[in-house]
């Protein structure tokens, strides 16, 4: 590390503002930082000092993402193997879905970093490390079988529209990582329309033809299949098509304890988001008019993205809300809205996407009623604590 630091030294000079690369220190910096500890401190003025600092903080998230996508690597490996008829050994399923699911983290991270570092040197901004975070959440958000293209479209058009256009990083009102699945759905429905997500290859006349086939839980369920679903201790596991990261129920867990240990992820949000999950679930399995009101709740928790959501897309710190009583409120509405949505519109069976880019947008609006309700409270102790002194004077 010191010869790579010695090197370093060496070539920082020229990317200093007014040196013959100048224009690229934004992008140096971004380098810089991401293998050193960035060397600026403070000098003057009141600062909190901690240990936590923003590349920390996003490496925390990066750890808390590897169980779930070391998962759904298998995953994706197991479900090729199951749909053409083989039962394949572990690593025969890992290292099918590694090499199926490399080219869509690599084509993720390029895209979106290229986007960032060149707004970063058009306007001499400092690159943020966000996207390290929100790069992987893409690819565990997408099924293995969408097109690198498609990949890399919608990741530049949530880094601009959701992130740069309103300021960059911790700017941003939406879920930029949400909003670039967003983009896919709703520009190219039939690669997430829920029957795409299993990569076989089919054996036909003397050609191997890609194709795509199995059919996620949800739309079995939509589908009035209830019999079809996956047992228990399968959603629990992850062994069912789906999309990348988000069919393992523990794998998702094992990352959010991590999170909530470490402090980065809100356990506030985590848990009112299943409290709403529940709360829905179950009024509608009192009203059970149709197959979906009839699922049962804990199926509900492990079924589609609802625990990957809670867990990793609701705690964002800039999107969510920031005062401690509108996370509950937050947290509990997102999780009233995914099965309301998935319940009543069986068209977005997921249904978390739309509730928290939903709930991103009112973020700001229950956080400012939030302070509100405290500051009438304050002034009718207030009101209250005066009245008393002035019948105690004689």
């Amino acid at each position: 590390m010191k010869v790579i630091k010695n090197i370093r030294d060496k070539i920082r000079p020229h990317f200093y503002k007014g040196a013959r690369f100048g224009r690229f220190r934004r992008a140096w910096e971004a380098f810089d930082t991401f293998l050193f500890v960035p060397e600026k401190t403070t000098t003057k003025g009141s600062h909190i000092r901690d240990a936590i600092d923003m590349k920390r903080t996003m490496v925390y998230v990066i750890i808390a993402l590897i169980p779930p996508l070391l998962v759904g690597i298998w995953n994706t490996g197991y479900q090729y193997y199951q749909a053409v008829g083989i039962e394949p050994a572990i690593w025969e399923s890992f290292a099918f879905g590694f090499m199926l699911i490399l080219p869509i983290i690599i084509v993720s991270y390029l895209s979106g970093l290229a986007t960032e570092f060149l707004f970063a040197v058009i306007h001499d901004k400092e690159v943020n490390e966000g996207f390290l975070v929100t790069g992987m959440l893409v690819v565990l958000i997408l099924p293995a079988t969408v097109p690198l293209w498609m990949v890399a479209v919608a990741n530049i058009f949530a880094v601009i529209i959701g992130k740069e256009i309103f300021g960059g990083t911790g700017m941003n009102i939406v879920n930029p990582a949400l909003l670039s699945r967003a983009f896919i759905l709703f520009g190219y429905p039939a690669y997430l329309s829920g029957e795409v997500y299993t990569y076989t290859r089919l054996q036909e006349g003397h050609q191997l033809v890609d194709g795509y086939s199995g059919v996620t839980p949800l739309s079995l369920v939509a589908e009035g299949k209830m019999e079809a679903l996956p047992s228990d201790f399968n959603m629990f596991l992850g062994n069912m098509p789906g999309v990348i990261g988000e069919t393992s129920f523990a794998a998702i867990m094992l990352g959010g304890l991590f999170l909530a240990i470490t402090g980065v992820a809100s356990l506030r949000i985590i848990i009112s988001v299943f409290a709403g999950g529940i709360f829905m679930a179950g009024l509608f399995n009192i009203i059970a008019l149709n197959e979906y009101m009839m699922i049962p709740v804990h199926q509900h928790l492990l079924l589609g993205a609802f625990a990957f959501g809670a867990v990793y897309m609701a705690t964002d710190p800039v999107t969510a809300s920031q005062t401690p009583h509108g996370k509950y409120i937050y947290g509990f509405l997102i999780g009233v809205l995914t099965i309301l949505i998935r319940v009543v519109n069986p068209g977005f069976p997921g249904g978390v996407m739309l509730a928290i880019l939903m709930m991103n947008v009112f973020a700001p609006l229950i956080d400012h009623y939030v302070v509100q309700a405290n500051i009438k409270r304050r002034m009718k102790r207030l009101r209250k604590a005066q009245i008393n002194v002035k019948e105690k004077k004689p």
